[in-house]
């Protein structure tokens, strides 16, 4: 079995490569890095190691790497021949794939058996996106030939890959947990022969589950330890009195988990404990400016902290630990992230009503953007 996989990095590798690895793929994978690609080819292996007490180790073998651009048109014969294609790239880069993807999926013949492409990126509807992307470079008769022979299946990923710090350029530490959970319906042919993924038939729930668990209580540890000038995640959590501000934004984001998906309240405890318990993996130095990075992004319209306070005061029910934790969004200003300095320049140059209201998509005078403009400037 051969599997695609667009992106080279830590998650890419340590994750999503082990997990096709484990299930017998052969891997090609794709990407910009020529250090990552060139040594790929030379080694033909990398180990996995998991951040734990044992420190177990995995050789991961049968892997290959090809050049995005300088081999892209062996990218695409591999495209036409692959038995599975994934991607961990950001869900910003999907659209910069996308040609290539196309052009290998035209050039499918109907012979070989359907394929899936499955976009592995920390975001709401990854697949979906890099679907239409891929619509956009063909033809409406090559689109009709692509729709009948490849599935696009949306999936939900969690696994955290730590600042990295191997001798060997490829190997990459992980942690123990993971979580793959790709949707039915929108697989073509066979489920593909991968026991550690989770076929589901509501993606929705266990995207959010994640979404607003995981990345939202990551984001909101962080944000409160950089106010209070910790270094990392673990000595943020460390702090008791931080650790209930995290667990507040928790409890609502959890209150909207329960009621719209039906999970289980005492399961969703357990759940959020298990994150916490994950944040403070001693064998993760997580730094807090790493995990805070980005905050134009997390404090999008569909993200992490704005889409879970806009759908709880639409079922009328009130927040308040959110509005702290999108206010310390605001307030990062790490210098050495771009997105820090692009905020707190649209801050200064726009006041904080009219800066927020254009990141979060909500209009000036709703009550999220009031408010939190509010304790901003308490």
């Amino acid at each position: 079995m051969k599997a695609l996989h667009f992106g080279a990095g830590n998650i890419g590798r340590g994750f999503i490569g082990k997990i096709l690895a484990d299930a017998g793929y052969s891997i090609t994978f794709v990407d910009v890095n020529h250090e990552v690609i060139d040594a790929l080819n030379e080694m033909n292996s990398y180990h996995v190691h998991y951040a734990e007490e044992d420190k177990r180790s995995f050789e991961i073998t049968n892997v290959q790497g090809l050049h995005s651009q300088k081999d892209e048109s062996h990218v695409i014969e591999a495209i036409a021949s692959a038995d599975l294609v994934t991607t961990a790239v950001g869900a910003h880069i999907l659209p910069h794939i996308a040609a290539t993807l196309a052009k290998g999926l035209v050039s499918r013949s109907t012979s070989h058996p359907p394929l899936n492409v499955v976009a592995c990126e920390n975001a709401l509807g990854g697949t979906d996106l890099l679907k239409a992307e891929v619509e956009k470079h063909l033809s409406s008769e090559d689109w009709d030939h692509v729709s009948k022979i490849v599935g696009f299946p949306n999936a939900a990923v969690d696994r955290i890959v730590p600042i990295q710090n191997q001798t060997n350029l490829l190997d990459v530490l992980v942690e123990p947990f993971f979580e793959w959970v790709v949707e039915r319906k929108n697989l073509k042919g066979d489920l593909p022969p991968v026991t550690d993924i989770h076929f589901v038939d509501d993606l929705e729930a266990y995207i959010e589950r994640k979404l607003f668990t995981v990345n939202t209580g990551h984001a909101a540890t962080a944000y409160f330890g950089y106010l209070d000038n910790k270094k990392t995640i673990q000595e943020v959590l460390e702090d008791e009195a931080i650790k209930r501000q995290v667990r507040s934004v928790l409890e609502e984001t959890g209150r909207l988990i329960c009621e719209k998906h039906t999970f289980d309240s005492e399961d969703h405890e357990r759940y959020i404990e298990k994150i916490l318990q994950r944040f403070l993996n001693p064998f993760i130095v997580d730094e807090v400016t790493r995990v805070a990075r980005q905050p134009i992004k997390k404090l999008g319209h569909n993200e992490r902290l704005v889409s879970p306070a806009v759908q709880l005061l639409d079922k009328g029910i009130e927040i308040d630990a959110l509005y702290d934790v999108i206010v310390a969004a605001l307030k990062f200003d790490y210098p050495q992230d771009n997105e820090a300095e692009e905020l707190q320049k649209k801050l200064n140059d726009s006041g904080i009503q009219k800066a927020f209201s254009s990141i979060s998509g909500l209009a000036e005078d709703h009550t999220i953007v009031k408010e939190v403009a509010r304790r901003y400037a308490q």
